[in-house]
């Protein structure tokens, strides 16, 4: 805590590189206190003698970890609550677990009568299609913990679906969707009770989701979305207890109702549709928290910029030595999932391909799919490439699992029905000489693709 007009020592817990963790802490430093980045590579905790400390020391933590983006997300969940045990933490761990699946959000906000679209979550596969009539021949599949439009689907429900993909446990939801031709939710962007500011989001081309990491196009909404919405986020936002949150919503025949909150949204598409960056607000009010004085229209001032340069507080970062990350075989045994099932396939490693591809045959028996978009291949010395349809997949290796975009091609005439593209292989090192087959065929295949 703050006294005699000291600065206050915000810390941002956030384990990796984002703009909008810079920004929280480039917006504390402008407000005259001192933002200190909370990562790997400078902080510790100790126990001596009953006393307990902080390295490095601060007053009040805003809690950035990403827990939907890791496989193991207990042991943040576990971290977290270490420190808000210790200091006072703004996005306390608890209402970020409930957030981060989406079916205890949609449970936890119904029991509060907000609207969510009608879904069903259940642990066998019996079960789960035993009641997939009732979303009719078209629903949405989710996986319970996701990002970025990750692991949600628009699926074919006269076909069944599983209880899991991969080792996660998904759902089924029903599908609004008012207007066939344009496809576009609300974000809201809520700080301490308070709109920020909100935008619509439109699908990009030849998808549904209107994700921003997706491609979706945004538009300022904050003056002039309905107040039903308004209301409806920021109610939203108070029973889920988060301090910063992006609300999103979307709009049927019956209202507006809650898709998703989101403890970690992401600042650019707000920034880019409405000039108003959240990172000041949560400054401020880490600030305040902790008995700090900030200048309020010096709040307002800093919004119109979203500043991701490089923080003071950050620390020396060390990537470590390669040799750090772990090792993927040239040829890998993997387990792919889809939505009506896995299994084992070998996955030939190509770091020239951008994107992780999959054979028509095996996309069609795990249910990858449907198709979200379209992607363009350049093969070999053809300059114009090919359109490929794009699929999201879930790939384990080892016991991780990647949630990837794929493009879906008739492999029959190669030797792997499977191959991993940079998006997965930029977490390992690759051995040429390690494969899984023990030295079986090796087809003459390199592929860079981009999107159309």
């Amino acid at each position: 805590m703050s006294t005699d007009g000291d600065p206050v020592r915000v810390g941002v817990l956030s384990l990796h590189n984002s703009k909008e963790t810079k920004a929280i802490l480039n917006a504390v430093d402008d407000l005259g206190h001192e933002g200190i980045w909370l990562r790997r590579e400078n902080t510790a905790i100790s126990v001596e003698d009953g006393d307990v400390a902080i390295e490095p020391e601060v007053d009040i933590v805003a809690n950035r970890l990403l827990l939907s983006n890791t496989e193991e997300p207990a042991e943040l969940l576990g971290l977290a609550t270490t420190f808000e045990r210790i200091r006072p933490m703004l996005n306390e761990p608890a209402s970020v677990l409930t957030a981060i699946h989406k079916f205890a959000t949609a449970a936890t906000l119904a029991n509060w009568n907000i609207k969510v679209p009608d879904a069903l979550l259940a642990l066998s596969n019996e079960r789960l299609n035993k009641g997939r009539d009732r979303f009719g021949e078209v629903g949405v599949y989710k996986s319970a913990i996701g990002t970025h439009g990750g692991g949600t689907w628009k699926v074919d429900l006269t076909e069944p679906v599983n209880p899991k993909v991969g080792s996660r446990q998904a759902f089924l939801q029903d599908l609004i969707d008012r207007d066939e031709n344009e496809h576009r939710d609300l974000r809201v962007y809520v700080v301490d009770g308070e709109v920020i500011g909100a935008m619509y989001r439109y699908a990009p081309e030849g998808e549904w989701r209107t994700n921003v990491a997706l491609g979706g196009d945004v538009t300022d909404a904050t003056e002039n979305m309905p107040k039903e919405a308004r209301e409806t986020a920021l109610y939203a936002a108070e029973v889920m207890e988060l301090d910063y949150v992006g609300v999103d919503l979307i709009e049927g025949d019956d209202g507006w109702f809650v898709l998703e909150v989101n403890p970690t949204a992401g600042f650019r598409g707000l920034h880019k549709a409405t000039g108003r960056s959240p990172a000041p607000y949560i400054a401020k009010l880490a600030i305040e928290q902790s008995g700090g004085e900030v200048d309020d229209e010096r709040v307002e001032e800093l919004s119109a910029t979203l500043d991701d340069s490089r923080p003071a507080g950050m620390p020396r970062v060390n990537s470590g030595p390669v040799g750090d990350r772990p090792t993927i075989g040239y040829i890998e045994e993997v387990v792919v999932s889809g939505t009506s099932g896995s299994t084992q396939a070998k996955a030939k490693s190509d770091t020239g391909a951008t994107r992780t591809s999959i054979d028509t045959s095996l996309a069609a028996e795990i249910g990858a799919g449907p198709i979200k978009s379209m992607t363009r291949v350049r093969s070999g010395s053809v300059k114009s490439g090919k359109a490929r349809p794009v699929v999201d997949l879930v790939i384990g290796i080892g016991g991780t699992q990647h949630t990837v975009t794929a493009s879906v091609e008739d492999r029959s005439h190669m030797d792997y029905p499977l191959l991993l593209g940079r998006d997965i292989l930029q977490h390992y090192q690759v051995d040429v000489n390690r494969r899984s087959d023990a030295g079986g065929p090796d087809d003459d295949e390199r592929e860079e693709e981009y999107l159309e």
